[in-house]
């Protein structure tokens, strides 16, 4: 099984953080428009950033995916664990993508899209830009051969 990259709870703690301080100054900003105590909304809001830090170690040690020769399979879950396994003749297309907080840390992302229903697409995060573009690459061939040139 392959693991992320630790870079990718710095990007998870970004977020919960950033969360955090939105949630906590709404709170404020009602606490204070109804003259009330601002210590609930900032308690709250330190709630939140630790749990989100806790969540991202977690999630971070919950989170692998190999790619297998005739499918991909990914274990995740913090409160509920999730198996998918995505077979290769599902594959439509795969992308690798790069978010604002992704490329502060230096990673990307692989994003599968399948045939299928809505929310059928896979993301694999935490990955070093090269890593990403070399999965892609690797997809692809695989899905070729599974498929055929109209793959992919």
């Amino acid at each position: 099984m392959n693991k992320l990259n630790p870079r990718i709870r710095v990007v998870w703690i970004l977020r919960a953080i950033i969360t955090a301080l939105v949630v906590g100054a709404l709170g404020v900003g009602v606490a204070t428009f109804f003259d009330q105590s601002r210590l609930i909304p900032v308690g709250v809001a330190v709630v939140l950033v630790i749990a989100g830090v806790l969540h991202a170690i977690v999630r971070y040690r919950n989170w692998a995916y190999v790619v297998g020769e005739d499918a991909i399979y990914l274990e995740r879950g913090v409160f509920t664990e999730v198996r998918t396994e995505v077979p290769l003749v599902r594959i439509q297309h795969v992308d690798s993508r790069r978010s604002a907080f992704e490329r502060l840390v230096g990673l990307a992302s692989t994003v599968v899209y399948t045939a299928g229903s809505r929310g059928a697409d896979v993301t694999i995060p935490g990955l070093t830009p090269d890593d990403a573009d070399g999965l892609r690459k690797r997809l692809k061939g695989l899905v070729i051969d599974t498929d055929g040139e109209d793959a992919v």
